[in-house]
């Protein structure tokens, strides 16, 4: 049983027995029994021993904002809110082999190189290999100081003595804690290693970036907890067969979330992309039949990406429906509306649906541009190419209004657009120059462009 425990209701003092005047204060009579914090047995709960007080602010409360670090990466320094906030934790995740490593490497060179101290902890490669990596993307002469180590207890006791203000751990799934009784790697394992490591920084003042390893869904390995534990969770996109790049912001406390940055990967490594619509359109040719431009937001820029359609007969009983880069399930409503609102069937015919350059799309922004691609695939009719489309398809068949409609069509004119098709009602400013058609339904718009419905 716990023994009980006094306290002086004038000043606070703590005591562990009686006494009818306080030697904290003076005060007579002001000394009572404490009332337990919870009850139960002492070994799972939290007893009758109290605690501190912790001091309390209100919402008018004014803090002056820490000051970020800028790495001179403009795309990371979007991605990150405006730059690296000090004892914050940041989890990378991506597919193995995309660049996450050199993508970090390149980052905490050009923090280094300006004027923050920063580690590079390796839990899968030699000093020697990393310094090959730097060799070869032109960083050997930063001031980064190398580490490879997977024991946590050493690494934490590397970074209170060196005081560094950044530090990479590549990777989290790599890290052990002794303990914890279980193989590096394992649930338990990251669980501590990343509470241990977030717990740190927010004690020392000392930024950690930790690079997570993904699962064949492309969910980041472990529990989710992990994600929960960080300030800020970035996943690192592509496809292989592409250059292109995306790191992309899932969670940020401290900027935008969805914000992404785009890189393209060359032989000297990543270099960022400054106009990342001019470069995903670089490669249209002259318009043909199923290739639309659809106008889109992520995060806080407008990004213009090409989407392509094909519909062909299916030999097969089940027609196929194979979507790259968005959301099969949409595509699937997308279909059923034009069938059931408008009239136009899709049994019987293979339907591919791509987002060119490699870039995932998940705003249903995205719906009249898909069924204009798929209209103009399945009546073999190329739409005029210096035309954007944008907008959100009901199941009724009305066309809802995007959000940022201004911004969508201002990115579209600064890239020589002539003509856009959205839904009526968003608020698109005064653009001189434009064409807009506003079609109020899908009925109306397949009737203006195809001639049906």
């Amino acid at each position: 049983m716990a023994k009980p425990s006094f306290s002086c209701s004038a000043c606070g003092a703590s005591f562990t027995k009686w006494s009818g005047r306080c030697e904290g204060c003076g005060e007579w009579n002001t000394i009572s029994q404490d009332a337990g914090l919870s009850v139960g047995p002492a070994k799972t709960s939290l007893g009758a021993r109290r605690g501190r007080a912790v001091a309390l602010t209100d919402l008018a409360s004014e803090e002056t904002p820490p000051p970020r670090a800028l790495s001179g990466i403009d795309e990371l320094d979007r991605v990150l809110g405006g730059g690296l906030v000090p004892a914050s934790a940041i989890l990378v995740g991506g597919d193995p082999g995309i660049g996450k490593s050199t993508l970090l490497l390149q980052a905490v060179a050009a923090f280094a190189r300006k004027g923050l101290k920063t580690l590079y902890v390796s839990g899968e490669e030699a000093s020697a290999q990393v310094r090959m990596r730097a060799r070869r993307l032109g960083l050997a002469d930063a001031p980064v100081q190398l580490a490879a180590e997977t024991n946590l207890r050493d690494i934490l006791t590397t970074l209170e003595a060196e005081k560094p203000g950044l530090v990479i751990i590549d990777s989290i799934q790599t890290m052990w804690a002794d303990n914890v009784d279980s193989a590096p790697g394992s649930v338990s394992q990251v669980r501590a290693s990343a509470h241990e490591l977030t717990t740190f920084a927010k004690r020392t003042g000392i930024s950690v970036i930790m690079v997570g390893h993904v699962t064949k869904e492309g969910q980041i390995a472990g529990p989710r907890v992990v994600e929960h534990m960080v300030d800020t969770v970035l996943y690192f996109e592509g496809e292989r067969g592409h250059q292109f790049r995306i790191l992309r912001s899932v969670k940020n406390r401290f900027g935008a979330a969805d914000e992404i940055g785009v890189f393209e990967m060359t032989g000297a490594g990543l270099s960022e992309v400054t106009n990342p619509s001019a470069l995903f359109l670089s490669e249209r040719g002259a318009p043909s039949p199923g290739s639309v431009v659809f106008a889109g937001i992520e995060g806080t820029r407008p990004v213009l990406v090409e989407l392509q359609a094909l519909v062909a007969p299916s030999p097969h009983s089940q027609p196929r429906r194979t979507v790259v880069g968005w959301d099969g399930g949409r595509l699937a409503m997308i279909l059923a509306v034009l069938e059931a609102r408008c009239g136009i069937p899709f049994a019987g015919l293979d339907v591919y649906l791509n987002v060119a350059g490699g870039l995932k799309i998940s705003e249903p922004a995205a719906d009249l541009a898909v069924a204009a691609a798929l209209l103009s695939a399945r009546e073999d009719r190329a739409l005029p190419a210096d035309t954007v489309i944008f907008g959100e398809i009901s199941l009724s068949g009305a066309l809802r209004p995007a959000s940022q409609t201004e911004n969508r069509l201002k990115e579209a004119q600064k890239l020589g657009f002539t003509s856009a098709i959205a839904p009526a009602g968003g608020k698109t400013g005064t653009l001189e120059g434009l064409a807009m058609t506003r079609p109020t339904d899908l009925v109306g718009f397949v009737g203006e462009f195809f001639g049906a419905g």
